[in-house]
């Protein structure tokens, strides 16, 4: 039988993208078969790793301060993104969010894959 779940104090861990995530709502913590919420944190001067997500969309909202992200087939184009934005990434989007920074970025971030990392593809 399905019923609703609570998850506090989830773990952190390092994704493939090379950033730091707050664990949230997924498959492996909540047994959601089409969702993945979290939260995560760019450092000053930080970046993810270039990369994309083969079959989902994500959805970002900027909790505090202010990133950019590169995108676009060869991550040509360049968003700022700032604490109150909310920002769409389609499935299959080359994307590389960074922090030009001095501050933290805090973001939650939603996927249409209840997994935390096994779609996310690496560009070279």
């Amino acid at each position: 039988m399905k019923s609703c779940k609570l998850i506090t104090g989830g773990d952190s861990y390092s994704g493939k993208q090379g950033l730091s995530y707050f664990s949230g709502i997924s498959k492996e913590s909540a047994a959601s078969e089409h969702l993945c919420m979290h939260i995560v944190t760019i450092p000053p001067g930080g970046s993810a790793r270039p990369h994309y997500h083969e079959a989902h969309e994500s959805a970002i909202f900027v909790l505090e301060g202010t990133s950019e992200m590169r995108h676009g087939p060869n991550l040509e184009h360049v968003m700022q993104i700032k604490a109150g934005d909310f920002c769409y990434i389609p499935a299959g989007v080359p994307h590389q969010p960074y922090n030009p920074t001095d501050k933290p970025v805090r973001a939650v971030i939603a996927r249409t894959d209840p997994n935390e990392q096994e779609s996310v593809v690496l560009l070279e």
